[in-house]
């Protein structure tokens, strides 16, 4: 197959739709597939062939772009490189351009559903637009032949919204590079802590849409069990600032990646996440490899992956109260090992590759059989 990627965000970006892209298409090249991708990113060394777009930085978070590219654009591009299937991640100016030229060309086309953009509205003093944002997107996705998003619980709001032939393509997580040997005392010692100091971590976009507020109280009610417990933050995004300075003891190691990412992972030693905004949350993933205990609510990946109390904690969706009360339990049990080894045994068995072959054969099932090259 040929294949074309479109979206707005790709690496260098640091975020987990940059990051499943990636892998997702450097996972399709290998099985033998050309792959090229439109985005707004510069170009890295290596890496899948790519189409820069104009962009211009969201509204209030310069760190993420909407592209712009006209339909004219998309057709000259489609000629040159002349795709057999199109993957639109984002629902963007670029993408609703790509799927209106894939229909002149007769391309087929599967859009991905990342990103709960509809519920950043009010962060980002757009109130009262949610309803909108639904329409608008049930539009644009019921242009594709499918719609992938990582969970069943989006895919069944996205039903309930009118969105046609939507299905679910989950994530993995590398465990060679997320893996509890990565532990450095060293790093550990930066941070205040010896073996015997709780570490509680947070990893994501320091952003509205992440309830980090929630973050800062749970620490404190960790705290409150644990007093020599240390807080680290990394990522980061545009309430980093605010963050510094309303809690300046937390320590904040900004945007990590690779290797380093995680080492700061493993050298923690119970992930808060109260985010209630996810598709998916690929953080949650990475951090139970890590060999972490999560703190999560019951949706999206927390609910497929975390058993309460035994590879981790959960609390029912937006409930902070009953956040609050298993922050307590898991500030209790840091260091239980047995829920720590059973968090990264339930990581084993989402590899990456079962992923890649999904998607791959949701990319087929969209193209007339005589143009499938498997």
């Amino acid at each position: 197959m040929r294949v074309l990627i479109v979206t707005d965000t790709y690496p260098p970006d640091i975020n987990g739709v940059a990051r499943t892209l990636y892998t997702l298409g450097a996972g399709l090249e290998r099985r033998g597939h050309v792959v090229e991708v439109v985005t707004t990113v510069e170009e890295e060394e290596g890496g899948l062939q790519r189409h820069v777009m104009h962009s211009m930085p969201l509204p209030g978070y310069p760190g993420l772009r909407f592209g712009f590219a006209s339909t004219r654009q998309m057709l000259e591009l489609f000629d040159a490189f002349r795709p057999d299937v199109l993957y639109v991640a984002t629902e963007t100016l670029m993408g609703i351009s790509a799927i209106r030229a894939a229909g002149k060309r007769d391309i087929p086309v599967v859009s991905g559903f990342h990103t709960n953009f509809q519920n950043y509205l009010e962060d980002y003093h757009l109130p009262g637009l949610e309803t909108v944002a639904q329409g608008v997107l049930r539009t644009i996705h019921n242009q594709t032949a499918r719609t992938l998003t990582p969970s069943a619980d989006t895919a069944a709001m996205l039903e309930r919204w009118g969105i046609q032939n939507v299905g679910v393509l989950g994530r993995g997580v590398d465990t060679e590079m997320f893996d509890p040997i990565r532990r450095d005392p060293a790093l550990r010692q930066s941070w205040g802590a010896d073996e015997t100091t709780p570490v509680a971590i947070y990893v994501g976009r320091v952003a509205a849409e992440k309830n980090l507020e929630l973050v800062v109280r749970s620490f404190d009610v960790f705290k409150e069990v644990q007093p020599k417990a240390r807080m680290v933050i990394v990522g980061n995004g545009p309430r980093l600032e605010s963050l510094k300075e309303e809690r300046p003891e937390f320590h904040y190691a900004g945007a990590r990646t690779g290797a380093d990412l995680s080492a700061h992972y493993a050298s923690g030693d119970v992930f808060l996440f109260p985010s209630i905004t996810e598709t998916f949350g690929n953080v949650v993933l990475e951090a139970m490899a890590a060999g972490l205990g999560v703190v999560a609510y019951d949706y999206a990946a927390p609910r497929l992956l975390i058993r309460s109390g035994e590879n981790g904690w959960l609390a029912p969706f937006n409930e902070e109260a009953a956040f609050l009360a298993q922050t307590r339990v898991a500030a209790a049990g840091w260091q239980n090992a047995e829920l720590r080894f059973a968090a990264r045994q339930s990581a084993f068995d989402l590899g990456w590759e079962r992923v890649i072959e999904q998607f791959e054969h949701e990319l087929a099932s969209v193209m007339p059989k005589t143009n499938v090259l498997m």
